[in-house]
């Protein structure tokens, strides 16, 4: 339960890091994403590992990887788009 515990945190870290690498202007300050992607993968681990008990430690790790990812999207800003103002009186 330990090792999957910090296996969690871990792949929670490295989506979050990951994330504010690839999305650096989608997404808020790295104070924020860090600790969201840790606790994602750590309650992610608690909920599977609620659900199917001991011995399913992909399968938990699983649960980490899919909370983590959601929490982490749920931080994403919409992309910015130029609009053109089109004159009515063009």
């Amino acid at each position: 339960m330990l090792l999957e515990a910090v296996g969690s945190a871990l792949l929670g870290l490295a989506l979050a890091l990951a994330a504010g690498h690839r999305f650096p202007r989608r997404l808020p300050s790295q104070r924020l994403v860090v600790p969201t992607g840790v606790a994602g993968g750590l309650f992610g681990a608690f909920v599977t590992h609620s659900a199917l008990g001991p011995g399913h430690a992909l399968a938990t790790l699983g649960g980490a990887l899919v909370l983590s990812v959601a929490l982490l999207s749920l931080l994403v800003r919409p992309a910015r788009r130029r609009t053109q103002q089109i004159g009515a009186n063009a």
